[in-house]
């Protein structure tokens, strides 16, 4: 693998400011994207493709408006040169439909970081199928209905 010579530590140090601000993420804490993103960053997850800090706070706040009490749980942290790989359980209940039920969505995160330390791309990987709509009354039964159906 191609590591750029000094670039080890300080991404492994950017890398672990990552998973402590995503690990102790609030509402107020949104206003340290500054400090984590590039200007012109670039974020993708299932729903969104934005770019620029404006952008990214956006979907940020947009979780927090959508859910109750979401979180992240970083269960695997790999850096290689100034990329860098998150596995991640998100963890919230919804705001409507099944309320009182913990959900669990398990994702990963691709990383790359720019020179200065900052995250200049970020792609979230999570089967949204699987891991959301088939949690929605709805269209959850649809889900495993057609899930069921591929199977056979």
């Amino acid at each position: 693998m191609n590591r750029l010579p000094g670039t080890e530590t300080p991404m492994r140090e950017a890398a672990a400011r990552v998973v402590d601000f995503f690990e102790t993420l609030t509402p107020a804490g949104l206003d340290r994207l500054g400090a984590l993103y590039a200007p012109g960053a670039y974020f993708k997850d299932p729903f969104n493709e934005v770019r620029g800090l404006p952008a990214i706070r956006q979907v940020f706040d947009h979780m927090y408006e959508s859910l109750e009490q979401p979180r992240f749980v970083v269960t695997g942290c790999i850096v290689d040169g100034g990329a860098c790989f998150l596995t991640w359980d998100f963890i919230f209940h919804f705001k409507r439909f099944d309320t009182r039920t913990l959900q669990t969505v398990r994702g990963g995160s691709h990383l790359k970081f720019n020179a200065a330390g900052l995250l200049d791309f970020h792609r979230d990987y999570w089967d949204a199928a699987e891991e959301l709509y088939e949690k929605l009354p709805l269209v959850g039964r649809l889900m495993r209905w057609l899930k069921q159906r591929a199977r056979q």
